[in-house]
């Protein structure tokens, strides 16, 4: 391998001898230590550092071809590698690194992999990562995505019209992607890029409860209902404060009306609850007409053996029909507490009905809570027929 001055007027000249398919230049070390020009018999010149890594294991750095960097560039790069080089490093194992830094769309499918392992709500998250976070960071490396950028990113959604809520949400998905990332030790997660942007303050508790007259509209609009099963799932939503899906999936075999109770063997906090039926309840459930050896209460209408999956259309239309275009379907959730509460139950009785893992949760119920005490102190006082303001 011949040692020459490598400098730009000898690359630009240098040729392959006849008869070979390649020839190695050293540079003499002018330059640096390791610098190599190679010229293969087709004309193609590329300039490379060669040196021994800390095992003395021979290691190649391609810089570039002749033709696309300066010979400027080329003494500059190469003077830098060979100091990586003497300081220990490793030039060609960080490059080799760099190749093994996935794109965010490789990152969201094992994300999404290992959450349908263990969620309940996937098929949200998955709507998340497709819907939003893969079209804009799906192309880009782990360590081209940086934080400033996914903080205007965030931002523009919110300008777009999204509700603050699901901003949230794309937010803490995309900054779980991280967080898996660097438990899994993937290259390009040292850093967080969702991580220090702030979330947003936003008032996401919403309260609408019905009262009597509108929840008798309610019943007469749905009793109109094309879906022969909306009454009875309207009225248990009602009756017993569960969860829409809690509804839907509700198994005959969790229904014992002679002790007057429904199993939810898993519910949203991940327990299992038994919930109270009133009487109107287990007439409600009664009338319901089940076929023989019916698992569900509210079978699916197109699979034999599974549930019925949504209520929404006929649920509109109703809600409609009463005239409560602001009435959403988790409402009824609220109204049952509301209505427990208003007849003087205590909060920590209607949590457990409602299933709330903690007590702060039935607590966005305490000013009915507030109402039914001040309602108590009201007829106490009337009762008692005196005027204790006139002794003042």
């Amino acid at each position: 391998m011949p040692k020459v001055k490598l400098d730009a007027q000898f690359a630009q000249t240098a040729h392959c001898p006849l008869g070979r398919k390649k020839v190695d230049f050293w540079d003499t070390g002018s330059v640096c230590n390791g610098l190599v020009l190679e010229v293969r018999s087709t004309g193609g010149r590329t300039w490379y550092l060669r040196y021994q890594d800390q095992h003395g294991k021979q290691r190649q750095f391609k810089i570039g071809r002749w033709e696309d960097i300066g010979w400027e560039q080329v003494r500059k790069a190469a003077r830098r590698l060979r100091s990586e080089v003497v300081l220990g490093g490793d030039p060609s194992e960080q490059k080799a690194a760099v190749k093994l830094i996935p794109t965010y769309a490789e990152l969201a499918t094992q994300h999404l992999a290992h959450a349908k392992t263990y969620q309940r709500s996937y098929d949200t998250t998955e709507m998340y990562v497709r819907r939003h976070i893969v079209p804009k960071w799906g192309k880009k490396h782990l360590t081209d995505i940086t934080q400033p950028a996914v903080a205007k990113w965030l931002a523009d959604k919110a300008d777009e019209g999204l509700a603050p809520a699901t901003v949230e949400k794309i937010r803490v998905i995309f900054g779980r992607s991280f967080e898996l990332a660097s438990r899994w030790n993937i290259p390009g997660a040292d850093r967080n890029p969702v991580r220090g942007i702030p979330r947003r303050r936003f008032a996401n508790a919403r309260e609408r409860f019905l009262s009597s007259e509108e929840a008798e509209r309610l019943r007469v609009a749905v009793a109109k209902s094309r879906n022969p099963q909306l009454p009875a799932i309207v009225a248990m939503l009602l009756l017993t404060g569960a969860r829409v899906s809690e509804v839907l999936s509700a198994e005959w075999k969790n229904i014992e009306l002679d002790r007057r109770s429904w199993l939810i063997p898993m519910s949203k906090t991940g327990k299992a609850r038994h919930v109270p039926l009133s009487q109107q309840a287990i007439e409600v459930i009664r009338q319901i007409k089940r076929k023989d050896d019916a698992r569900y209460l509210f079978p699916s209408r197109t699979d034999p053996k599974g549930h019925l999956g949504s209520i929404k259309h006929a649920w509109q239309t109703a809600r409609k029909e009463a005239k409560l275009g602001d009435l959403r379907i988790h409402d009824l959730r609220h109204t049952s507490a509301s209505f427990m509460i208003n007849a003087g139950i205590d909060l920590f009785a209607v949590g457990r009905v409602l299933g709330h893992a903690n007590h702060a949760s039935t607590m966005r119920y305490s000013h009915l809570a507030n109402d039914t005490l001040l309602a108590a102190v009201e007829a106490g006082a009337k009762k008692q027929q005196v005027d204790w303001a006139a002794t003042s």
